[in-house]
């Protein structure tokens, strides 16, 4: 259960930490500018920069879809409860301070196996006091684990918006398309799903060389088409919503991505690639940078 995971001795939770390999959750927090990461993982994240240098726009834009697609299931369609599976590293703008903002009721629960994130874990856990925000330690792959867990804090007799935001494309078809499907037949009518995914159909030279930094580094790394990414909500019954599956910054754009942090340009001028990317505006995107799908779906 949740809080049995939070217990967990820091001892242990070291001792589970391999910092010797490079971890997706932790080279994404490299490229949000955050701190809980190791050299493998900034060494991972400069190697995708340098073979595609303005590939953080995916990233970044990939964490943009999700603010919007939050605020418009809380705001719009009255979602009130949010199973966020591969969570990453606490940040700004969680799914939680998203929809609690607009309905401080809303329950979030967040999933992950990264014991860097799970120890952490204690700042997603920040609550106001109508709603409530868990973390489940679980993985992925342990569709029923996730699901047994998370009954403890939502309610499945009420619609449920289940995230799956840049976490399939480390899975292969054999898995994904079936956990997918698990997930999604425990959700109650009303729900959606919120998913993005990478794809090579769109900018495919500069992402197949991202592809090859992350492989030879050990990860899973499947990059879907359309129809693949499209199949994760046809073969499960749900209905996509407007605009459907489009590049992630063409999913419903409002105009409020996040300005960059100011910097003084002689500071600026010593820091490496990767340190200056938080710094970076990504209001200039071009239809060229990004490499990423983006969707919500209904399940009526």
């Amino acid at each position: 259960m949740p809080g049995d995971a939070l217990s967990q001795d820091p001892a242990e939770l070291r001792r589970r930490i391999d910092t010797t390999k490079a971890h997706p959750a932790r080279v994404y927090d490299v490229f949000l500018g955050g701190k809980d990461n190791y050299p493998v993982d900034r060494d991972a994240a400069a190697a995708a920069l340098a073979a595609n240098p303005r590939g953080y726009l995916d990233v970044r834009h990939n964490r943009d879809f999700l603010r919007r697609a939050v605020t418009t299931l809380t705001a719009e369609d009255g979602i009130r409860q949010f199973l966020d599976v591969g969570t990453g590293l606490p940040t700004q703008e969680n799914v939680h301070q998203i929809a609690q903002r607009i309905a401080p009721d809303s329950r979030v629960v967040y999933v992950d196996n990264d014991p860097v994130v799970l120890a952490h874990a204690r700042a997603l856990l920040t609550s106001g006091p109508e709603g409530r925000t868990d973390y489940i330690d679980a993985d992925f792959k342990q569709p029923a684990q996730i699901l047994e867990q998370a009954v403890k804090t939502l309610d499945f007799d009420q619609p449920v918006a289940l995230v799956l935001v840049a976490i399939l494309h480390f899975v292969e078809d054999e898995e994904a398309y079936p956990i997918v499907r698990e997930l999604v037949d425990a959700l109650p009518s009303g729900s959606r799903l919120v998913l993005s995914h990478l794809t090579e159909d769109l900018n495919p030279e500069n992402v197949r060389a991202v592809q090859r930094t992350y492989t030879e580094r050990g990860f899973t790394f499947v990059l879907r088409s359309k129809a693949e990414v499209e199949r994760f909500f046809t073969d499960n019954g749900l209905e996509l919503d407007d605009p459907g599956v489009v590049p992630a910054h063409r999913w419903r754009p409002d105009g409020n991505a996040p300005a960059p942090e100011a910097a003084d340009p002689a500071y600026l001028a010593t820091l490496d690639d990767i340190e200056k990317v938080r710094y970076r505006d990504i209001n200039d995107v071009t239809d060229a940078d990004i490499n990423v799908y983006a969707a919500t779906a209904v399940k009526r």
